[in-house]
Order: C-alpha cells, then structure tokens, then sequence
C-alpha cells in the first residue's frame, strides 16, 4: 500500500465523514485504490455527495459535465491532486 500524503489524509478523513464510511479507517485507504467499482466500492450517489463535500471544504465546484471526473475520482490520489491544483489557480 503506497503511503498517504498529508493532503491525502485530509481527503481521506473527508470522505469517510462525508459518506458515513463507518467501517473504514481514513488512513487504511491506498491512495491508487480505485475509490468506485472493485476499490472502495463507491457509487454515483457517493460522488455526488462527496462532489458537495469537497465545495464546502475547499471552496471549489467539482461539475458534473466534466468530462475528466472519471479521472478525477479515479483514485485518492487523483482526487487530491486535483484538489490542490484548484486550490492553487
């Protein structure tokens, strides 16, 4: 399992909350696991719902026309990173 980096965790402990993931640990997710299908299991519910989560706290819409969010809820880590390059335009 690849280590989180602190923007991770941060996401991590987001998500758990935001989705009432009661059965994991924030710091047990791989931040390359995918986050839908086999990896933690999220459906489109959960997108849009961890989508309003991540606006509230970071202050960005996440749309859900754009085309590249396959991409950018593909895993942790791609999530973050595009979390952080938002937060720096």
């Amino acid at each position: 399992m690849s280590k989180q980096t602190p923007a991770q965790n941060e996401l991590a402990h987001l998500l758990v909350e935001a989705l009432n993931l009661e059965d994991i640990e924030p710091g047990s997710i791989d931040p390359e696991q995918p986050l839908f299908g086999d990896g933690l299991g999220l459906d489109s519910i959960d997108a849009l719902e961890l989508a309003l989560a991540i606006s509230k706290r970071y202050g960005f819409q996440l749309r859900s026309d754009n085309e590249d969010n396959r991409r950018i809820f593909g895993s942790l880590s791609a999530l973050s990173a595009h979390i952080e390059q938002q937060r720096a335009a």
